[in-house]
């Protein structure tokens, strides 16, 4: 099976304009996410972008980009579109947050693992929650899965609530599972969610994985110990920096 990365990557931002090309110890993000990417095992990575300021950062690292609309609603309708583009075809696509410069090449790998099962439609992954403000705050979504570790639901929520226990112990006496949003989807099944309409659920969560639930599709989750730096604002390019100083020479 032929699996490709693409890394959705756009300029204009409302929280963080510019931010793909925003430096850290002298290499652009997108730089060092296409790096840590090709470290994994895919056949290939694309940086998918609608400026080509981003397209010529791309070219200048040895990178490969394809130029996609700009008015799309999410990533994953321009990695659709981006597949679409590239001449070579793909079993499956990778969708990489272009936001996470030190993403570990094995949460990669485990989506290719994943999403290369016959049975697997669509795949993503999960870490478990650690932190009481992170699990009762709305910008961390939650998901729960059920035997085989297929999502049934995703939630700005904690879920599942725990009747007849105190909030301050929720940590100690369940288990709470934060969403990663990196995706992997078989070729065919996301020329099919680019085609769906939004959905109830969907529109009240703002998450568009609901979508694909409510039409029926299934999403593999795995679970990992990850502990990704997600560059949204300025201040997080700053904790970013910090991490980096600690990197080895060269990296």
């Amino acid at each position: 099976m032929k699996v490709v990365g693409i890394i959705p990557s756009r300029y204009a931002s409302t929280r963080f304009p510019g931010k793909p090309l925003a430096m850290i110890k002298g290499k652009t993000m997108i730089h060092r996410v296409c790096e840590q990417a090709w470290k994994s095992k895919l056949d290939a990575v694309v940086v998918a972008t609608d400026d080509m300021r981003i397209a010529e950062e791309v070219l200048s690292f040895g990178g490969q980009y394809v130029l996609t609309d700009p008015m799309h609603r999410s990533g994953t309708d321009r990695c659709c579109e981006a597949l679409d583009i590239l001449e070579t075809q793909y079993d499956a696509v990778v969708n990489i947050q272009g936001d996470e410069p030190f993403i570990d090449p094995k949460e990669i790998n485990l989506l290719v693992d994943l999403i290369s099962r016959d049975d697997t439609q669509l795949a993503s992954l999960v870490k478990r929650f650690d932190d009481e403000e992170e699990l009762f705050g709305p910008n961390k979504v939650k998901v729960v899965m059920d035997k085989d570790g297929k999502a049934l639901y995703f939630s700005r929520s904690p879920i599942p609530f725990l009747r007849n226990v105190d909030k301050d112990k929720w940590l100690q006496k369940g288990v709470f599972y934060q969403h990663i949003g990196i995706y992997a989807y078989k070729a065919k099944t996301l020329r099919e969610i680019a085609g769906m309409q939004p959905t109830p659920l969907e529109m009240v969560e703002s998450l568009e994985q609901l979508r694909w639930l409510e039409n029926g599709l299934s999403i593999h989750m795995a679970v990992v110990e990850a502990n990704n730096i997600a560059i949204d604002s300025p201040d997080d390019l700053v904790k970013a920096i910090e991490f980096a100083q600690n990197l080895p020479v060269g990296e």
